[in-house]
């Protein structure tokens, strides 16, 4: 299967639908994000919203975020969604390559993520391309919107 992965730069119709598509396989409490948010994310200059096509055709997506602390710059992969009809076809796996390959080129020391337990496939993938299981605890806190 002929696969590419490419930042998007400008949010077409077809990307805006594939996301629409793909965030509430994410999770289906997750509601898709609208066409200027999604072209927000793609013109910000810390993350990189990457969508891959197989023969043409746009069927998963990740984005990559990166920031700066003192003890260097960190990249984030979060969203990462691949459609249900074409799992199982390395969709994914070049997904995180790209994702790598963008965290290095801004200068990223490290890339991390979170993936659910249940997702055994996923989280045998980025176990596959050298991520491990962190030995801190990830703390979440919601901001209450007023």
């Amino acid at each position: 299967m002929d696969i590419e992965v490419c930042a998007v730069e400008r949010v077409t119709d077809e990307i805006a639908e594939t996301i629409g598509r793909l965030v509430p396989q994410l999770s289906p409490a997750l509601l898709p994000p609208d066409r200027d948010r999604l072209q927000a994310i793609a013109a910000c200059d810390c993350t990189a919203l990457l969508v891959a096509r197989a023969a043409g055709v746009p069927v998963g997506m990740l984005t990559l975020a990166w920031y700066d602390a003192p003890s260097g710059r960190k990249a984030w992969v979060e969203d990462v969604a691949v459609d249900a009809a074409v799992r199982g076809r390395g969709i994914g796996e070049e997904l995180v390559r790209a994702a790598l390959g963008h965290a290095a080129r801004v200068g990223a020391d490290r890339v991390a993520l979170t993936s659910n337990p249940s997702r055994t496939a996923a989280r045998a993938l980025y176990c596959k391309m050298g991520f491990e299981e962190a030995g801190t605890t990830l703390f979440v806190r919601k901001i209450d919107k007023e």
